[in-house]
């Protein structure tokens, strides 16, 4: 199934809410263009105080976890970090405290890579985040084929033992 970004507003809160064990992102990219985010992190990049500003991501998040459904993701970042992850780095503690089990694998750590943003979902489905090459989401796709799934299974174990949770990586 291949969507467009403008299916997408409605499309996540109705996968998240037909899960019934776990969601995993898996973030390979170090720049990210979200409409939403911009003046968040031109204020950051000025040094300027940001009042936090719950999002309804974060709503969804922790509506899922309520519900008993395991929310992580892994961060696979290049070091020293870009402006968009230093910003990124600041703000993650509120998707902590949604109940997203947010991970840290530095690149050069991690091996080889996918290319693509994704979510595995309920370890069934794959859903992919499109974007163009400036990072500005050009919608999803999402999958059932079980050699895709499978791959994307494995990629998560292996990055999971390799990856440090939020708290401890932000300390460094």
């Amino acid at each position: 199934m291949l969507l467009r970004p403008n299916d997408e507003p409605g499309l996540w809160p109705s996968l998240f809410r037909e899960l019934k064990r776990d969601a995993f992102h898996l973030e390979v990219r170090d720049t990210y263009h979200v409409a939403d985010e911009d003046t968040r992190i031109r204020a950051f990049l000025a040094g300027e105080p940001a009042p936090y500003t719950k999002t309804p991501w974060q709503d969804l998040m922790r509506e899922t976890a309520d519900r008993g459904v395991q929310v992580s993701r892994v961060r696979v970042v290049t070091e020293p970090h870009s402006n968009y992850q230093r910003w990124l780095l600041s703000v993650t503690g509120f998707n902590v405290e949604a109940g997203d089990d947010i991970r840290y694998v530095p690149r050069h750590l991690a091996g080889d890579v996918p290319l693509d943003d994704c979510w595995l979902l309920d370890g069934e489905r794959v859903a992919f985040n499109l974007t163009d090459p400036s990072g500005v989401s050009a919608g999803l796709a999402v999958t059932g084929d079980p050699g895709i799934v499978a791959y994307y299974q494995e990629t998560r174990e292996r990055l999971w033992k390799l990856a440090t949770p939020f708290a401890e990586y932000a300390q460094r």
